[in-house]
């Protein structure tokens, strides 16, 4: 009997404490302007409410639960975390050397460790810049981004959300020309050679039992001149889906898309030289395209590094076709997500310098909306998580806040003054 007593008493002292707790575990955010990344538009004083990790409800008018913790962004516009679609976190490239001598010195003289270390930094700066899902595919040691992923899901470093491919499965050579014979095997920390059919499929039952999100191929290995055969390319398709695993293929030419699209994979990276009808094949195949481009900013930084003699009206004229290709992929009904592909050391942080790709879809004539959507709403469709790229009930507070409407100038973008990943405040509003 003293022993019920005392487990009675117990519980009334506890379910006092347990009410407070829940109460404390809820926030409630005043936005002065929300993007609704669903539908292109931005709304006007809403209230967010979020309990633990997730939105619970979204609305004008809304009842603040009493207890709740209160974030006043009446004066700013809030979205949804920014989404990259395509970085390398675990290597950069100086801007000024060979491509072949920078994957050399990462696999030999900087190793995974370090390169884990460098990318965790890597990491911080895209979740500052407003970036709270990063997409990271390959050039990252020998599942190196797999540990930094773990280290940020467990609480041990700070970072954005992290859906990581490991090596990206290549035909021989990867994309590092030029290695002499005998010294290729330098390479296979950095990609995965595929050697024939079954050889395809093992890989990626080694990417499976390593923990990675996605599986990366090379339908063609740019710079090199190789591609894999449409039967690997479907062999790795048709064993990642059946591990519920998306394929991206890097692919920069028309014929390079259409073997991939051939192989049944789910995005393509890049798609610098893509025909119409190939772009009208994505779309009635719901494959997304991710176009990696680089602003007038990012170019002319490039440019004087590598002391070229081009004036600013030629670099535009150089990003022409990359301009055409993003009108016609959007007329065509193809769907864009946005990722920058920024891997060089130009000057700005990574992830600050991962913005100006916004820019550079801006500068190429895409409406802004479409260009929030590419970042939000249509990442969550590449990454097939709809907890992702919305400001909607059943979503991770995932919650960004700039100051002025990105709806009219994307310049409001380059100042985020406030961060929150899953429920959790990193950079509060000044």
């Amino acid at each position: 009997m003293r022993y019920r007593f005392n487990l009675l008493f117990s519980c009334f002292l506890v379910f006092p404490w347990l009410l407070w707790a829940q109460s404390a575990g809820v926030t409630a955010i005043k936005a002065g302007r929300l993007f609704d990344s669903e539908r292109g538009i931005v709304l006007t004083n809403q209230i967010i409410i979020i309990r633990g990790n997730s939105i619970t409800a979204v609305g004008k008018g809304i009842a603040i639960p009493p207890g709740a913790t209160v974030l006043d962004l009446s004066q700013y516009t809030v979205l949804p975390g920014l989404i990259e679609a395509h970085s390398h976190l675990l290597m950069e490239h100086p801007g000024d050397e060979d491509n072949t001598l920078t994957v050399t010195k990462a696999v030999t003289m900087e190793g995974d460790a370090l390169r884990a270390l460098r990318g965790a930094a890597r990491a911080q700066s895209y979740l500052d810049a407003g970036y709270t899902t990063v997409r990271d595919l390959g050039n990252s040691g020998v599942y190196a981004d797999v540990a930094l992923k773990r280290a940020i899901d467990e609480g041990t470093l700070p970072g954005p959300r992290l859906y990581v491919s490991g090596p990206g499965l290549a035909p021989e050579g990867g994309q590092v020309p030029g290695l002499m014979p005998g010294q290729t095997q330098l390479i296979t920390g950095d990609y995965r050679i595929i050697r024939g059919v079954e050889d395809a499929r093992l890989a990626v039952r080694e990417h499976v039992y390593h923990g990675v999100d996605l599986i990366k191929i090379y339908s063609n290995s740019s710079p090199n001149k190789t591609y894999l055969s449409v039967p690997e390319m479907h062999a790795i398709v048709e064993e990642a889906h059946l591990h519920q695993l998306k394929v991206t293929a890097h692919a920069t030419t028309d014929l390079a898309i259409r073997r991939a699209l051939q192989a049944g994979v789910d995005g393509i990276e890049h798609g610098y030289v893509v025909a119409d009808s190939t772009l009208r094949r994505m779309r009635r195949q719901h494959v997304i395209l991710v176009p990696t481009d680089m602003d007038f900013q990012l170019a002319q930084r490039q440019v004087d590094k590598l002391r070229m003699n081009l004036s600013a009206e030629q670099v535009r004229t150089l990003a022409k076709p990359y301009h055409d290709r993003l009108l016609r992929a959007r007329q065509a009904g193809t769907t864009i997500a946005a990722g920058s592909d920024m891997y060089m050391g130009l000057g700005l942080s990574r992830g600050q310098a991962a913005k100006r790709l916004l820019f550079a879809y801006a500068e190429a004539g895409l409406p802004l909306a479409d260009i929030l959507r590419a970042a939000t709403w249509n990442g969550a469709l590449l990454l097939a998580e709809p907890r992702l790229g919305r400001l909607q009930a059943g979503a991770w507070a995932d919650i960004i806040a700039v100051k002025g409407n990105p709806l009219e100038s994307l310049s409001s973008l380059e100042g985020v003054a406030f961060v929150m990943k899953a429920g959790v405040v990193i950079k509060p509003a000044p």
